[in-house]
């Protein structure tokens, strides 16, 4: 029996293992191509990733499959994201004032988004108005962060006030479609998300008042040995809160989020760069490539070329998120930043991706949303990381403002 299930084992990673070889390939070549063509325009990784992976990919060399190894590792890269996302935002530094103005701008991009779908699909333009909504909603701030952490970006007021706008952008989303997008009752699934971000809330506010001085030094001890215990207790915590929404029947990228967000609590002191460092390298060394090269290959190529109004679609979405995104958070920033700032706060605001290819499978699967819209989506989304930071970034005259 036990060799028996040792070949199984053997068997189904051997039947991935061709295709993470390719991942892999296109993960270490991306950073290589990144590097060749920034003389001539400023790629983000993830572009590349996705490129490579729709290359690989069944509509063009038709030289990978995604096994549920491959998918499982997908997911994983893709919930990892979210766990970086939540740990770059200190709950310590967050005013309320500057919350409450953010959160109010997000629900005026979601009823803006929900008047531009409904109106799309009246024009039969696409299937799903709430499912498009949520994607035109998102800010893709993992996919920034590499991107403007070099710049100094992230120790100005435009940085803090980025940081908080791409939070309520990521976890906003998350917490309608969990909602909206959920097979069970509304009023249940609302309950049970009030009841996890509460227990995740009082999880941050416990681990910031309980800190016991022999705990935090027998941490440090370890912190550079071989037990890598601070890192092991952060992964743990991951997958224990992604597992807890999982049972309670809400979107696993919740729980990977709301362990950002505690971890973020938890490492605070002179070791946070340490440890954010090696949590870094798990994830963009290892995890999160994988997610967007699979992106890659599972992207529907012939779907969004199959008809001239796919295509169209791909600027109109594009336009749609600067607009939803952008507008808000130039007119609720008026007076905390100067007109630069918030012409480059709006570019960044409407830069989204990873949300997008998320909630598109999700509607996807479920019936609710057509290849060729997800497709179209997940093509502005690309769009959006390629234009909007680099404009972001001219506009700001890449200086320390």
């Amino acid at each position: 029996m036990i060799l028996a299930f040792a070949g199984a084992r053997h068997s189904a990673i051997g039947l991935a293992l061709p295709t993470l070889v390719l991942v892999a390939l296109a993960a270490v070549a991306s950073p290589l191509v990144a590097e060749t063509t920034r003389r001539l325009v400023v790629i983000p990784e993830a572009i590349i990733q996705i490129a490579l992976g729709v290359v690989l990919g069944p509509d063009v060399l038709n030289m990978v499959r995604v096994d549920p190894v491959v998918s499982a590792l997908s997911t994983l890269g893709l919930s990892y994201l979210m766990f970086l996302a939540g740990s770059e935002i200190d709950l310590r530094q967050v005013h309320v004032t500057s919350s409450v103005r953010v959160v109010i701008g997000w629900l005026a991009s979601l009823a803006m988004a929900l008047g531009a779908a409904l109106a799309l699909q009246s024009w039969g333009l696409i299937d799903h108005a709430t499912t498009v909504a949520l994607c035109l909603t998102t800010t893709a701030l993992t996919t920034l962060i590499p991107v403007l952490r070099d710049t100094g970006v992230f120790t100005t007021p435009l940085g803090t006030s980025l940081l908080t706008l791409g939070a309520v952008g990521e976890f906003g989303p998350i917490i309608v479609a969990t909602i909206l997008l959920s097979t069970a009752s509304v009023g249940l699934t609302s309950l049970l998300t009030l009841g996890f971000v509460t227990a995740a809330v009082a999880a941050g506010v416990v681990a910031n008042r309980v800190r016991p001085p022999r705990w935090i030094l027998f941490l440090r001890r370890h912190l550079h040995s071989t037990s890598q215990l601070p890192v092991r207790l952060s992964l743990l915590l991951v997958l224990a809160l992604t597992y807890f929404a999982q049972t309670l029947g809400l979107d696993i990228l919740m729980g990977s989020f709301a362990a950002g967000v505690v971890v973020q609590v938890v490492i605070a002191g002179e070791d946070r760069a340490a440890v954010t460092s090696k949590l870094d390298a798990i994830g963009y060394g290892f995890l999160v490539p994988i997610f967007f090269v699979v992106s890659g290959v599972t992207f529907d190529l012939t779907a969004l070329f199959a008809k001239p109004r796919n295509l169209m679609l791909v600027p109109v979405f594009l336009v749609l998120l600067l607009v939803v995104r952008g507008l808000p958070a130039v007119a609720l920033n008026r007076r905390v930043l100067s007109r630069r700032q918030r012409i480059s706060l709006a570019l960044y605001a409407a830069t989204s991706l990873p949300l997008i290819v998320a909630i598109t499978e999700i509607g996807v699967t479920q019936g609710r949303l057509g290849p060729e819209n997800a497709a179209a989506l997940v093509a502005a989304g690309a769009g959006s990381v390629f234009l909007f930071p680099v404009i972001g970034l001219r506009v700001q005259g890449r200086r320390r403002n």
